[in-house]
């Protein structure tokens, strides 16, 4: 059983601090986030999320650049260009699209799911709101709108919690679409923070193995179930609160996972962490 030990308070203190400097949208580049800032519609940013998301796999600079063309291809209305479309025009339009293991195809086979699924939901937001009420759970709802877009085919670009993968990019799209803050732009109203999973990437992974929220070994569904849960303990109202943060220590070039690792155990360690009106005073830079 996760318990919110001490040491963990301390943590989660830490965390929060960080949260207040560095969850700012001048720390956000190089993201595929970057790309939902362009929409002010939520029928346009759920698509784009969904796109930008379903790309984030492989270098960082890959999914910045064939995110951001495929988004550019769309124009400036996602939701105009998915409704106006069909599966024919987008494969040819994407004939020579490839990120890694993706190809045109993937992409015009999502953009046909999601034109199923508008037509038929009236948004994503819609479906996954229904979905939600149907199979009383987040990951549940998520998985009936994946089988949606699949549309009974294999893509890619799609994955389901039900075929216990960690769902690393579904989980990052719902981050940024349930979430709403100073990064997360949010847009589907209809559904509970508390309820979102962690998008378990590398340094997420990595951070949380060494700060012991998980002893497991693989970068899998039950793992990041595992550490939302101890997140969860952190800020039951939204456990994934600081996923941004964290991440943002290895992606960028000028904030080191090794600096964060080594600060959270040492501000574990009872007497070494400051009060929290210290910390604000002294901007918890690192």
């Amino acid at each position: 059983m996760n318990k919110f030990t001490p040491r963990r308070q301390r943590i989660a203190e830490y965390l929060e601090a960080l949260y207040s400097v560095y969850n700012a949208r001048r720390y956000v580049s190089p993201d595929p986030l970057e790309f939902l800032y362009r929409y002010d519609s939520p029928e346009d940013r759920e698509i784009a999320a969904l796109i930008a998301s379903s790309l984030a796999y492989g270098r960082v600079a890959m999914i910045l650049r064939n995110a951001g063309s495929v988004l550019e291809a769309m124009g400036k209305s996602p939701r105009a260009f998915v409704e106006s479309g069909s599966p024919d025009e987008w494969r040819e339009q994407f004939r020579g699209f490839r990120h890694r293991f993706t190809d045109g195809n993937d992409v015009a086979f999502l953009l046909g799911g999601v034109q199923h699924v508008i037509c038929r939901y009236g948004s994503l937001g819609n479906c996954l709101a229904q979905k939600r009420r149907e199979t009383g759970t987040l990951a549940g709802a998520l998985d009936e709108l994946v089988k949606l877009l699949e549309s009974g085919r294999k893509n890619s670009l799609l994955c389901r919690p039900s075929m216990r993968s960690a769902c690393k990019r579904h989980f990052l799209m719902l981050r940024w679409m349930v979430r709403c803050d100073d990064v997360d732009p949010g847009g589907w109203n209809g559904l509970n923070p508390a309820e979102l999973l962690v998008p378990l990437d590398t340094h997420m992974y990595q951070v949380c193995r060494t700060l012991g929220f998980t002893r497991r070994r693989a970068a899998d569904l039950k793992t990041s179930e595992e550490i939302t849960r101890v997140l969860a303990l952190m800020r039951p109202d939204d456990p994934v609160r600081y996923d941004f943060v964290i991440t943002r220590f290895g992606i960028r070039s000028d904030m080191e996972q090794d600096r964060l690792i080594d600060e959270c155990r040492r501000r574990a360690r009872p007497g070494a962490v400051r009060s929290a009106e210290h910390e604000k005073h002294e901007r918890v830079v690192l």
